[in-house]
């Protein structure tokens, strides 16, 4: 974990209530996809923790979604704002137990973190299949960016207005993989476990109070007892959850 200070190089909308940052800082303490930022914004007092959608040498992107005061300050933010950030958090996702062919599992603002687990499974050579859900068709964000990656993707939408009608479950039941990887909402999360044929890992998404593991406020029973979302993961693996 680093703490440090980030410029903020871009704030545009992606999508109804649905924006792209991109920061500019130090991302040395980034090592796997699925890791998250905490993010000190002014006025407010706990951090918010955004979960990494892409990062190079230079630059963090992240995508969010505005549900409330603090994310809605963020959506504020212009080009060349700063902002106080603890970098490198929660442990990722591990690649090495994909397979051949794997498929992400992506539920509105818990698509961001499969993009660059998208593309480090690519550049080892996995045929990556990709479900995003979304509620409704002015939702949506990143197909585009996932089929120029050279995944096979597929969207659903709740009400049917774009893509699959139906949930991330309606195309999952319907195409072979050889592992799963998932973010979302935790409904989202039971729905898969019901129809899941392989081992897979679940990125959860939870409120927390530090990021680091010092508050004990985001613990998630286990078979190997209680473990800190933030700390120990967002990344749980299947056989360990107790739902």
């Amino acid at each position: 974990m680093t703490q440090g200070i980030y410029s903020v190089e871009s704030n545009r909308p992606l999508a109804e209530s649905i924006y792209e940052m991109v920061l500019k800082g130090d991302t040395s303490s980034l090592k796997n996809p699925g890791q998250f930022i905490n993010i000190k914004l002014d006025g407010f007092y706990l951090r918010r923790p955004i979960s990494v959608c892409d990062y190079n040498e230079e630059t963090i992107t992240i995508i969010y979604k505005t549900v409330g005061e603090g994310t809605k300050a963020m959506s504020l933010l212009k080009e060349g704002a700063v902002l106080d950030i603890l970098c490198g958090l929660g442990n990722g996702f591990d690649t090495s137990k994909s397979g051949n062919a794997p498929v992400l599992i992506g539920g509105g603002v818990g698509v961001p973190p499969m993009y660059n687990l998208c593309k480090k499974l690519i550049s080892q050579g996995k045929q990556v299949k990709v479900i995003l859900g979304f509620n409704k068709k002015s939702e949506m964000f990143y197909e585009d960016e996932f089929k120029n990656l050279g995944a096979e993707v597929y969207v659903t939408t709740a009400d049917g207005s774009y893509g699959i009608k139906g949930f991330v479950t309606d195309a999952l039941e319907n195409i072979d993989y050889t592992y799963f990887y998932t973010c979302g909402p935790v409904p989202m999360f039971k729905a898969v476990e019901s129809v899941a044929v392989t081992s897979g890992q679940y990125s959860f998404e939870e409120r927390m109070g530090c990021g680091f593991g010092a508050c004990m406020g985001c613990s998630c029973k286990t078979k190997y007892g209680n473990k800190r979302i933030c700390k120990d993961g967002p990344v749980l693996e299947r056989e360990e959850i107790i739902w």
